[in-house]
Formats: C-alpha cells, structure tokens, sequence
C-alpha cells in the first residue's frame, strides 16, 4: 500500500525530533529512524493500527504507535493509500488533531 505523509505530520516531526536532538545528541535522529520504520511497516499488508476515539473515530481513523517514542501516526486509509495526517504525542495537547485538522481532507 501507498503511504502519504501530510505536511503537518512532516512538521510535528522535524520539530519533535529538534527538541530530542537537544535534549541528547543523537536521540532526534533514532526518532526520526523510528519513524522511518513505522512509515515501512504501514506500507506491507495489515499493519497494526489500532482505533482511535472521538470524531476521528467517526471518519475512520486508526493509529500506529511507534516504538520507543510516545508518539503514534494517525492515519486514514482509502482502498490503495494511507495517509498519516499527525504525528502525535502521546501526552502532549492529546487530540489536538481532532478538529479541524487535514484528517478531515483525507476523507474529502
């Protein structure tokens, strides 16, 4: 399957992976390794999303939690691609990506 990384996903990243950066040298990089992988592991057959809550539930969004890291992908699948549209944190403004958030355009 096809994995489509939204513009906001992509900047939750770059910024997330700055702070782990200068918290430890070296640990941005195993962040963004980590996402490497999670985005590898989308694209092959059944990945393991699990649901999310709340109206994002609604319009069919499930989530991918990264190893190591609090962080999960939410995603919403179409029949050929999965488009990651946050990147988000686990404890840090939770559900923030609810609304309005290009979950919505991933439906449309």
């Amino acid at each position: 399957m096809k994995v489509k990384i939204s513009t906001e996903a992509s900047v939750e990243l770059t910024e997330a992976a700055a702070w782990y950066e200068l918290e430890i040298p070296g640990l941005g990089e195993q962040l963004i390794t980590s996402f490497e992988q999670a985005t590898a592991k989308l694209s092959k057959p059944n990945p393991p999303l699990v649901p999310v809550i709340g109206k994002a539930a609604k319009l069919g969004a499930k989530k991918l939690i990264l190893q190591r890291f609090p962080f999960s992908f939410v995603t919403i699948a179409s029949s050929q691609t999965i488009t990651v549209v946050a990147f988000a944190h686990h404890s840090r403004k939770p559900g923030y990506w609810h609304d309005p958030h290009p979950i919505t355009k991933a439906r449309t």
